[in-house]
């Protein structure tokens, strides 16, 4: 069994499972570019029914920081875009068009052309973008035998499809989305699921992620470690968004695989 070495600390592992979004895509590439679209088109659907948003309630609703200009700049790794599943984030949306008063029937067919509009955009411009040194890491572990899997609150369709943007998909033997499972982050059903499909226990696993969700999911599934990734995903308090992770680095430089000795 090979070791994964951080900070000079050896883990036996035979998997690790990586969340997504801020572990192995940069985050706000990805999902500020689809979370401006989203906001812009829920904008203009109110405007087309007379009614208006309130764009500066946005950063409650989502998590989210942002620029003069409007842009997302950062993200809560504990807020509702981080950490939330797709459907989470429909109801927060739909949940404003009520609120505006429109059907709740009307709001989700409402949100559901928003996400059209914003899925189209981001197809337009497929801007997932692999953190540094990850495909180091990633061909290392395939050259030790390590199994990879990815257990992240994206739906597992959406996910298959942003790996492949970024001609990663085939490291992963599998791939578990929050619409797979009956409880989504912080509960371990996806780690279980995941080292099913892998066939490992889920004590031979690493979980890796960026926010304390994906540390709690990996400890309460019994995994051998969970790392926090945080300054390559823009956090200046890594420590305490990941006051559940075992070990927490800045990037994947700091990780390494190592065959063990007596094993020749």
């Amino acid at each position: 069994m090979p070791d994964l070495i951080i900070h000079n600390r050896a883990y036996k592992v035979t998997g690790i499972l990586f969340d997504k979004d801020g572990t192995l895509l940069d985050f706000i590439a990805m999902w500020g570019c689809w979370s401006e679209a989203v906001f812009k088109a829920f904008e203009q659907q109110l405007h087309n029914k007379g009614l208006a948003f309130q764009a500066n309630l946005v950063p409650r609703l989502w998590g989210t920081k942002h620029g003069e200009d409007g842009t997302i700049t950062d993200y809560d790794r504990n807020g509702p875009l981080a950490m939330g599943s797709m459907q989470d984030l429909y109801a927060v949306l739909a949940w404003q068009s009520y609120q505006a008063g429109i059907s709740w029937a009307e709001s989700m067919e409402l949100v559901q052309q928003c996400k059209l509009e914003a899925d189209e955009e981001l197809e337009r411009l497929r801007p997932a973008q692999p953190l540094p040194d990850l495909h180091a890491l990633l061909a290392s572990c395939r050259e030790q035998g390590i199994k990879l899997g990815v257990v992240t609150a994206d739906d597992t369709e959406a996910a298959e499809k942003h790996l492949a943007w970024m001609g990663i998909r085939d490291y992963f033997d599998a791939v578990v989305g929050s619409d797979l499972v009956a409880l989504g982050k912080p509960f371990p059903d996806m780690v279980h699921l995941a080292c099913e499909m892998l066939s490992i226990n889920c004590s031979d696993a690493a979980v890796i992620g960026d926010t304390n969700g994906d540390m709690r999911m990996g400890g309460a599934a019994g995994a051998a470690v969970s790392i926090g990734i945080h300054e390559a995903a823009g956090t200046k308090d890594g420590q305490h968004v990941l006051a559940d992770a075992d070990e927490t680095i800045n990037s994947y430089a700091q990780l390494s695989i190592r065959r063990r000795s007596d094993e020749g």
